[in-house]
């Protein structure tokens, strides 16, 4: 029994070769327009402006609720090197630091909102919203804390170009104020 090999004319098979090295060519060169700067009008995002954003929430939120947990000496220690490392423009030393502290609690809603603090500062967009999300589950789910939470995600939704979702954000973080209660 013998079997029969049809080969192609070498001259079809070049022709297929060349169209299909053309169209690779050309798809390489295909322009998406994220990278124009005429097509997108919104600036590039800013690190240091989305931090002081996310702080700037907590710190103008005047709400009823304030939670500030009891904390391990050494978690302690951990979050003041890390702030320190901070301080001094080190962000990645003070990832370690917080990831440290992390270890030691991992649902510590605010080192979870620290930590992704620290990733805008370190333009992980997408990883300070995870940690920020994952803060707000483990938190209070109103106050100061939850107000950083949601301006985390509207800031790492706004950099990521996903206006829709900062915009969800921005209604949710208008939802962080407990008014007082009135008493007479």
């Amino acid at each position: 029994m013998t079997t029969r090999f049809r080969f192609l004319p070498t001259a079809r098979v070049a022709r297929i070769l060349s169209c299909a090295l053309c169209a690779i060519a050309l798809a390489a060169c295909a322009h998406t327009g994220s990278d124009s700067p005429g097509d997108d009008a919104s600036p590039a995002p800013q690190p240091a402006a989305a931090l002081a954003a996310i702080r700037a929430a907590g710190e103008s939120l005047d709400s009823a609720v304030q939670v500030q947990p009891l904390r391990d000496a050494a978690i302690d220690g951990a979050l003041a090197r890390a702030r320190a490392a901070e301080k001094a423009a080190r962000p990645g030393e003070a990832v370690e630091h917080c990831d440290l502290a992390l270890a030691l609690e991992p649902t510590a809603p605010d080192i979870l909102q620290y930590r992704a603090e620290l990733a805008i500062l370190q333009g992980k967009w997408a990883d300070a919203e995870r940690f920020a999300l994952e803060s707000f589950e483990h938190g209070p789910r109103v106050g100061t804390l939850c107000a950083r939470n949601w301006q985390t995600v509207v800031e790492a939704r706004t950099a990521l170009k996903d206006e829709p979702t900062a915009a969800q954000a921005r209604k949710r973080l208008a939802q962080c104020r407990v008014a007082p209660r009135l008493r007479m």
